[in-house]
């Protein structure tokens, strides 16, 4: 990460809901910035075998959310909704950790854009995409 944004464990948050079924880990999250990671078991595989990539779409609809909604400790917390989003993919994998980078574009104070890298285990670029969302006051259901 190029950034010189605070990136402490505190600042990290749990996955709930469907993030914490794919088994999504928040590893990095700064103002601007948000890193994913994932360790592929067989749920993550389509039937060829091969990374799903509606898992990679996933990835990178979550890791687009939050880099755009970090807030310093103590800050509310806030959660983005995603209001478009598009996915372009290079190349898949089979086993081990893949993981996702965002990065903040632009936007205002609730409207954000960012761009987001999935790479594979050996750092391969097998995706990208770029997500418009929304940022929103936090409203912390049993789902996240």
């Amino acid at each position: 990460m190029s950034q010189s944004a605070d990136v402490t464990a505190p600042s990290l948050e749990t996955m709930l809901g469907f993030n914490a079924d794919i088994g999504f880990r928040l590893t990095e999250w700064a103002d601007g910035y948000a890193k994913l990671e994932l360790d592929l078991t067989e749920k993550h595989l389509n039937r060829s075998g091969i990374l799903h990539g509606g898992v990679v779409a996933t990835m990178i609809d979550a890791v687009g959310g939050y880099c755009g909604v970090w807030v310093p400790e103590g800050s509310e917390k806030k959660r983005a909704l995603t209001l478009s989003l598009t996915t372009s993919f290079m190349g898949t994998t089979k086993q081990g950790r893949i993981y996702a980078t965002a990065k903040r574009r632009g936007g205002g104070r609730s409207v954000f854009f960012a761009s987001c890298e999935v790479y594979s285990p050996e750092g391969t670029l097998i995706a990208m995409g770029e997500g418009t969302y929304k940022a929103l006051a936090s409203k912390v259901t049993s789902a996240g």
